[in-house]
């Protein structure tokens, strides 16, 4: 339904949805249509955020989009296309950074707790997965589920289809506890046995689950759980 931004109800605005909920909770459509800030024609920017995503076939195929390639598409004129190839720029930078961070920070469960009680979110369960090549450095990181640890949101399949994807040969999960606890609860202990039954069957090495606390960690290698 084509509806303009400013036709919708307050609470379902991009923007209003943002700045009430955390920008981790809008959709990738969403996201986008922050970043046009404009529709074309008779389309609204939501919904060419939606026709730039389907022509593209998914968010991930954005950053191997060029600005020739991106004024192909309709409803993208020069400076859409400007500031679309420019976020794609300014994505692949940072994950350099992180790259080259992690390979360097992130080799042993106290380094990752310093380097992610920074970085997730104080109020809400976050869980990155840290996909590793055969010598063990960093292809990426990624924060792929929000909320509370559990099966009925850790999909271990999107872990692995991401690792397979990647060429990834280990992985390390890094999950936080708002509350502070690091103590494994029986979901996180449920769900790393899980990841390492699979992770053998898939051949790619479930490296070690790490709970980050306020001032603490647990770590399921370092306490012979792996």
């Amino acid at each position: 339904m084509n509806v303009k931004v400013k036709d919708m109800p307050l609470l379902e605005r991009p923007r209003e949805r943002l700045i009430n909920f955390g920008v981790e909770n809008l959709s990738d459509e969403e996201l986008l249509a922050l970043i046009l800030k404009t529709g074309y024609k008779n389309m609204s920017v939501k919904v060419l955020a939606s026709y730039i995503l389907s022509s593209l076939g998914g968010i991930d195929n954005l950053k191997n989009v060029d600005y020739h390639s991106m004024k192909k598409i309709k409803g993208i004129g020069t400076a859409k296309a400007c500031t679309l190839v420019a976020l794609c720029e300014i994505s692949k930078r940072m994950n350099r950074k992180i790259a080259s961070l992690n390979g360097i920070k992130l080799n042993t469960p106290l380094k990752i707790f310093e380097f992610y009680k920074y970085k997730v979110n104080k109020c809400q369960e976050q869980f990155y997965v840290i996909f590793l090549d055969a010598s063990k450095k960093v292809i990426e990181e990624k924060l792929l589920f929000v909320g509370t640890v559990n099966f009925s949101l850790v999909h271990p399949r999107d872990i692995f289809k991401k690792a397979y994807l990647l060429n990834a040969s280990s992985i390390i999960c890094v999950h936080n506890h708002p509350s502070g606890e690091v103590r494994p609860s029986l979901e996180d202990i449920r769900l790393t046995k899980k990841l390492l039954e699979i992770g053998k069957l898939m051949e790619i090495k479930v490296i070690d689950h790490v709970i980050i606390g306020k001032d603490k960690y647990y770590s399921f290698l370092e306490n012979g759980q792996m």
